[in-house]
């Protein structure tokens, strides 16, 4: 008994030296050999996991500029002084890119969109008022100005005025697309910010049917493909389509007989922290859990 159970341990112990003895030249053999410098880079960068850079992590940039596969100056969040020291260490071009900033393609605020019901839910957010009513205004392609994308943004890059609509401080932006996201009407795009003529509008409606509803809805009347260089702007589902390829010719003479502003030349900030004055109720105002029509 006491034997068997002798030479049980010791071909228990045979296997683990055996599998130990494989697995040692296995790792010796296999292991992928990580630069040192991965490391150090990692440390120079922020360290917010943002994925401005195209990365999913500040690891995996890192990863990438020690390999040559990026440059320095993709990291937005970084400080030019950082991007310089990470090109010294690494003794590469910083490759600056150009800013990017995130626009809102719309301009439909408490002033200009009437609202149907007021919202008054326990969780006061966009996509919560997207999955219970469908939104709480008239146009239902416009903002809902309840600032899911204040609140989602990392950087405080984005505060809500008293218009209800998303300001953007281009100066904190760094085009990390957190706001892109979480944006129930797909209205946030992130742009390059030598990109100043921009559509705010994104309703499908044309004519007064459009401009009923809202006050700065693109009619479809086409004065801005008109007044635009030749190629620049085209019409694609009553909405002027901007060929940004083509940016050279862009200028702020398409926005000048747009009836409604829903084609402007953004030269910073979209909007100011304008105080609005609020439109009636269209139609039914929510209060708890009571109705009043």
């Amino acid at each position: 008994m006491i034997a068997d159970i002798v030479s049980a341990v010791v071909i228990l112990v045979g296997l683990g030296l055996v599998f130990a003895t494989i697995l040692a030249v296995a790792y010796k053999k296999l292991r992928v050999h990580e630069d040192p410098r991965i490391d150090q880079v990692e440390e120079m960068l922020p360290g917010t996991n943002c994925g401005a850079c195209g990365e999913p992590g500040c690891r995996a940039f890192a990863e990438q500029l020690v390999g040559s596969a990026a440059t320095p100056g993709a990291c937005t969040v970084s400080s030019a002084e950082a991007v310089e020291n990470m090109a010294t260490f690494l003794g590469v071009d910083p490759g600056f890119v150009e800013k990017r900033v995130a626009r809102l393609l719309c301009a439909g605020g408490k002033a200009e969109v009437r609202e149907l019901v007021s919202y008054q839910g326990t969780q006061k957010s966009c996509r919560a008022v997207t999955v219970v009513t469908g939104g709480h205004k008239e146009c239902s392609w416009g903002c809902l100005g309840l600032g899911d994308c204040a609140d989602v943004c990392t950087f405080d890059a984005i505060t809500m005025n008293d218009n209800g609509l998303p300001v953007v401080d281009i100066d904190r932006c760094t085009a990390c697309g957190d706001c892109v996201d979480i944006c129930p009407k797909q209205l946030f795009t992130i742009m390059p910010i030598s990109q100043k003529l921009i559509v705010q509008c994104r309703s499908q409606l044309e004519g007064e049917l459009a401009e009923q509803i809202c006050s700065v809805a693109c009619n479809a009347c086409e004065r801005c493909v008109v007044d635009s260089s030749p190629g620049l702007i085209e019409m694609r589902s009553h909405l002027p389509f901007i060929h940004y390829e083509k940016n050279e010719l862009a200028h702020p003479e398409a926005t000048k007989r747009c009836p409604t502003k829903a084609i402007r030349w953004v030269d910073g900030p979209q909007f100011g922290d304008n105080t609005a004055t609020r439109l009636p109720l269209g139609r039914v105002e929510v209060f708890q859990n009571e109705e009043r029509v």
